[in-house]
């Protein structure tokens, strides 16, 4: 018989090598593609058993046996769905170290540990369709997953599931479009799921839908560069990940969405590794999202959010929801971090409509350096009361501390809040929404910020520095800007709208001996009544004056027939909501610039209105000159 085998093998080889380039061996739909130059390294064991290239082939095997003229890829694994079945035809240089098993179209690859660098990446290249097929990896070295024009939906588990703790780069083919889908049954913890790192790559689309929990799931890190990725809907999840997630370009689209859209969390509670930081880091690229859950994230992670390039448009519709472990009322988020968010050169459109949503809110600080920012708000106040929840609370909040509820804000910070540059647009509509908050220390130092808001438009839970920058702020039912501390402004132009007396456009924590303080920039602040300096630290002169103020006049400082300082009223300001309905109220009109001298006697316009009026640096509690 070994004689037998050995006559067979010569005539297969001069086969191969005179009329083909491969030699396949198949069994149970799993093929062995050697190549021609390999074949004179066949033997026969003692046992009767065949050895080409290192994997070891029983007589039964040998009995089919074929020759072509096809040449496979080195490192590269080929499995082609076909509806009920699935083929698998794998390169005989990696014989020796991959075994696949096949059960109707659900592919099962085991690699061996004895894959290291000696023998390279393995490369499995995933095409065809399965209504009801799978693919199941174990190995221990990285692989690349390249998928192909692939349409797989598994009915009871994970799609594609890589049950390997190394790095899986998930290669989507230029000009393919690609399809992932599972079943509610099954224990996966996601359609795609991977217990090690996912890098995805390529300049092809992936489509994915998790029905039974997350669409992409991966144990650690998850990357994505060039690709387009659709999530088409997801009872958690969109992507869950741990260490951190990364985006360099690529568009990555969210809907469908029962949770968080991307949440990132640390892989480890305690002696994490350094690349376990739960930070999102997106430097390029676009993503989409929209979440509709309660108390949902768009964005979440426990780390720190970096986001220095691309596009993110957002939206979030759940409304809160309190939380009986940890007593407190919790609010959908557009974006939100556990550590510090750091915007750069990023465009977001974030929008929330749910009660007590937000659209950035960190435990951390908040940096913006540049970029374009629009947040619009629209819900309420959810609260917890006696027992009792309340969706658009319109109650007496004074008792409730900030555990019970959860106002709708812009932008809220518990650390401190410093803007640099950029544009900030800020609309929120809803009962007692806010539009920027820092519960710590806040500073304005360039940068364009416009907020339209129902309650506080600026809002610091210590002292407020304005350093520059161009600030356009309306609150409608309490102060354009709040300071709990004290109030510094020391350049830029400030217009500040609040609402009738006691709101004011400008507004220091006097009740607890704070004060406001002007040695630079040009000031408009109206409302009902406005703080004014009460220290000789406050170096810059100002006028006050009253009256009415409405949409689209100018508002300016002159000296005899020189215009110090000009102010125009933004178009969309409701004097009503103001405190001055029809006119027939006065609000207090403080203005200030350098070249205001503090004594001297000037002029204010309102409109074709005019008054006299005298600079001071401290004091004022009267009107001044009146229209």
């Amino acid at each position: 018989m070994k004689k037998y085998l050995l006559t067979v093998i010569a005539f297969v080889i001069g086969a191969v090598c005179a009329e083909a380039q491969t030699l396949n061996v198949c069994n149970d739909r799993v093929t062995y593609s050697f190549p021609a130059v390999e074949m004179n390294e066949a033997e026969v064991t003692a046992d009767g058993n065949i050895v080409i290239m290192g994997r070891i082939f029983t007589q039964e095997e040998m009995k089919n046996v074929w020759v072509d003229t096809r040449v496979l890829d080195d490192n590269t694994v080929v499995v082609t769905y076909n509806d009920v079945e699935a083929d698998v035809v794998i390169a005989g240089n990696i014989a020796h170290y991959v075994n696949a098993t096949v059960s109707g179209s659900k592919v099962n690859i085991v690699q061996s540990d004895e894959v290291d660098d000696t023998v390279g990446e393995i490369t499995y290249l995933l095409t065809g369709n399965s209504s009801d097929g799978s693919f199941t990896a174990n190995g221990s070295y990285k692989s690349t997953l390249r998928l192909e024009g692939l349409d797989l939906v598994c009915t009871d588990g994970a799609a594609i599931e890589i049950k390997n703790g190394k790095r899986l780069k998930v290669s989507i083919a230029e000009g393919t479009e690609n399809t992932l889908g599972d079943d509610a049954s099954g224990s996966q913890k996601g359609c795609l799921s991977c217990t090690g790192h996912i890098e995805f790559v390529g300049k092809g689309i992936l489509n994915i839908s998790g029905a039974k929990s997350h669409a992409i799931y991966a144990k650690e890190y998850v990357t994505m560069k060039n690709c387009t990725i659709n999530v088409r809907a997801s009872v958690k999840d969109g992507v869950n990940c741990n260490q951190y997630f990364s985006l360099n370009s690529g568009i990555l689209n969210l809907e469908g969405i029962g949770d968080d859209g991307i949440q990132v969390s640390y892989k480890d509670s305690e002696n994490r590794e350094e690349e376990d930081t739960g930070a999102f880091l997106m430097s390029g690229g676009q993503i989409n999202v929209t979440v509709t859950a309660d108390a949902a994230k768009a964005i979440k992670c426990e780390g720190d959010m970096t986001l220095t390039g691309g596009k993110i448009t957002a939206s979030v519709s759940g409304g809160g929801v309190w939380d009986s472990e940890k007593l407190k009322t919790k609010g959908a988020s557009c974006l939100s971090a556990d550590g510090n968010i750091h915007i750069d050169g990023i465009t977001l459109v974030l929008n929330a409509t749910g009660s007590g949503g937000k659209g950035i809110n960190t435990d951390g600080t908040l940096t913006v350096a540049s970029g374009d920012i629009s947040i619009g708000t629209t819900g309420g106040i959810f609260a917890y009361v006696n027992g009792k929840t309340y969706d658009n609370y319109t109650g007496n909040t004074d008792n409730l501390d900030s555990d019970q509820k959860s106002s709708a804000k812009g932008i809220k910070a518990d650390g401190n809040i410093t803007i640099n540059g950029g544009s900030i647009n800020v609309v929120t509509t809803g009962n007692g929404s806010e539009g920027i908050e820092s519960k710590s220390e806040f500073t304005i130092n360039s940068g364009t910020i416009v907020a339209y808001t129902n309650d506080d438009a600026l809002n610091s839970g210590s002292h407020l520095y304005i350093n520059g920058g161009d600030i356009t702020v309306v609150a409608t039912n309490n102060d354009g800007i709040d300071s709990n501390g004290n109030l510094y402004i020391q350049g830029g132009t400030v217009r500040a709208f609040g609402a009738r007396s006691p709101e004011c456009g400008l507004d220091a924590n006097e009740e607890e001996g704070y004060s406001v303080f002007f040695t630079g920039g040009n000031i408009l602040a109206v409302g009902g009544s406005n703080s004014t300096p009460s220290s000789s630290q406050s170096t810059q002169a100002y006028i006050i004056g009253s009256g009415s103020v409405s949409a689209g006049r100018t508002i300016a400082i002159k000296n005899g027939n020189e215009v110090l300082v000009s102010f125009v009223v933004p178009e969309n300001y409701t004097a009503s909501s103001s405190g001055f309905p029809g006119g027939g109220n006065s609000g207090s009109i403080l203005v200030s610039c350098p070249d205001i001298q503090s004594g001297g006697s000037y002029t204010l316009l309102n409109g074709t209105s005019s008054s006299s009026v005298t600079a001071r640096t401290t004091g004022g509690g009267g009107m001044g000159g009146r229209f």
